[in-house]
């Protein structure tokens, strides 16, 4: 497989490996798009609990020296103010009040100013540069969003934990959805705004204690339903929000404006006013509003399993083998095993591509330099980062150690290819919702300098390596034809981008749903 520029011929090998852990945007992503990098904050938070509990010990342990000195002087006030001068009269007890007046309430007052808090407050400010964000927990927000949005979750359920395979004790209060619908307000994102600010109000309808109030809630839901062109839904919610605070700000004009706003549309139409349906707001309820992506629901589709499915026809064709990189001698004694994923374009699986003591050393090597993942701008070939794909990545070069060189000689070994001219191999880790939308991993004609300053030509073909099993979400699915290719640990995945003449082959567009469960690393 060749490919021509700037006269000369090159192969070009993209590398990448997936790693997807169980447990349990866009974000900022300098925390929030890498699982790897926030289990130190598990650890941080345990560490400052821990000190939090010393805290409260010392704390305790002040209160009650202060209380006993408490007791013990109003012991003595008691008797020595019951006859001032009879108690004066004797020389101990005036020596006494002289001792405790100059001494032992200077002590006392040392002991009232001391802070037990300074080194809870030292420790905080220690970690306090680790800490996520503003910016980070809006990301981590649109992130369960973005998850709600592929797998279909209504918000109830996500509330309750309820995940698909997975049940766990992870709840979201009144206020947590409260603040879900508030993020999504802020950003005029109102969709989802009325998804979590319903769910917010009817936790709270069913009785769970807050600190926001129904008001509040009230508030920001009519107006995000009035968003939504729902005005008889919109006057009902106002009109709750009038009868708990008829001095309400904004509530009373509000209400004028639907209620004349939804006349004056009736009279147009030439319709009866119809109230508003009893049904509480749910997944369903709205259409969600397109946006850039003009394949949104069959990838999404695909991301759930769902969509186009191989005839048996098809699938009859497909089949495992002993593969031994066209009797490689490093394959002759150990070939590997390959499977067909799909026929065409041809999609292969080898497995055990990986071991397991390998892929831990790759993610050993790779957390501390995992940063925000970037995409080539196809105009400038510039590396910069990009919303439709949120994860972290970092490079490792093989003479780092042994591994890498090994794993880079096996990837030869296999697919017939060099990586002399390949890129470095890039270790990803997708983080709470973190995905690639659909995208090539070749340059196209409108976009010749891609890969220029690279100096090695197109990217012939992508080999992906799948580090860790995962129990919901993550696969790598190809909207154009409908294969999905599910995570298997210590397997690898491999496909040509181009065509024999050096055309790129446009079925092969894929995208790395987001992770619902897990934490996916991707190596390239």
């Amino acid at each position: 497989m060749k490919v021509t520029e700037q006269g000369r011929m090159s192969k070009v090998l993209l590398f990448v490996s997936s790693v997807l852990l169980c447990c349990c945007q866009t974000t900022r992503a300098e925390i929030f798009t890498s699982i790897g990098q926030m289990t130190d904050l598990i650890y941080t938070e345990k560490e400052l609990v821990q000190s939090l509990r010393e805290y409260i010990k010392a704390e305790e342990s002040k209160l009650a020296a202060v209380k006993s000195w408490a007791n013990k002087l109003d012991a003595l006030t008691r008797v020595s103010i019951a006859d001032p001068e009879g108690y004066l009269a004797h020389p101990v007890n005036a020596y006494k009040l002289m001792k405790r007046l100059n001494t032992e309430w200077s002590e006392l007052e040392s002991l009232v100013l001391q802070n037990p808090a300074d080194g809870f407050v030292s420790n905080m400010s220690v970690h306090r540069q680790y800490f996520p964000d503003e910016e980070d927990e809006t990301g981590a927000a649109k992130a369960l969003m973005r998850l709600q949005d592929t797998y279909q979750l209504d918000s109830e359920a996500f509330s309750k934990g309820k995940l698909p395979g997975v049940h766990s004790n992870a709840v979201l209060t009144v206020d947590d959805c409260f603040d879900m619908g508030k993020t999504a307000y802020n950003d005029a994102d109102y969709y989802h705004a009325v998804l979590w600010l319903q769910q917010a109000l009817k936790q709270l309808d069913d009785g769970e204690e807050a600190v926001v109030s129904k008001a509040d809630i009230l508030d920001y839901l009519s107006y995000s339903v009035y968003q939504m062109g729902d005005l008889p839904r919109a006057i009902e919610l106002t009109r709750r929000l009038v009868a708990i605070d008829p001095s309400h700000q904004r509530a009373g004009g509000n209400l004028r404006y639907f209620e004349q706003l939804l006349m004056k549309q009736l009279r147009e139409m030439n319709q009866d006013y119809q109230p508003p349906s009893e049904e509480p707001i749910q997944l369903g309820t709205y259409s969600r509003p397109k946006d850039h992506l003009p394949e949104r629901e069959s990838y999404e589709a695909l991301c759930r399993g769902e969509g186009i499915q191989m005839t048996e026809a098809r699938r009859s064709r497909l089949f495992c083998r002993y593969h031994d990189g066209k009797r490689n001698p490093r394959l002759l004694l150990k070939p590997v095993k390959e499977e067909d994923e799909w026929d065409s374009p041809h999609i292969v699986r080898y497995l055990n591509s990986l071991s397991d003591e390998e892929v831990e050393k790759i993610k050993e090597l790779a957390k501390p330099r995992l940063a925000r993942a970037t995409v080539r701008d196809p105009k400038t070939g510039v590396l910069t980062t990009a919303n439709y794909r949120v994860s972290k990545s970092a490079w490792l070069e093989g003479e780092e150690d042994p591994v890498i060189d090994r794993v880079n000689q096996r990837i030869e070994d296999i697919t017939g290819l060099t990586v002399e001219t390949a890129e470095l191999l890039q270790v990803a880790n997708y983080g709470v919702g973190g995905q690639y939308e659909p995208h090539f991993d070749f340059s196209r004609k409108d976009e010749p300098d891609a890969f220029k300053r690279l100096g090695t030509g197109n990217r012939v073909a992508t080999y992906l390596n799948y580090m860790s099993d995962v129990e919901a979400g993550g696969a790598t699915v190809f909207p154009d034809f409908g294969a999905v290719i599910w995570p298997r640990k210590g397997t690898s995945v491999f496909w040509y981008n181009l065509f024999r003449s050096g055309e790129g082959d446009y079925r092969t567009r894929h995208a790395a749903c987001p992770v619902l469960v897990g934490s996916k690393w991707g190596k390239l």
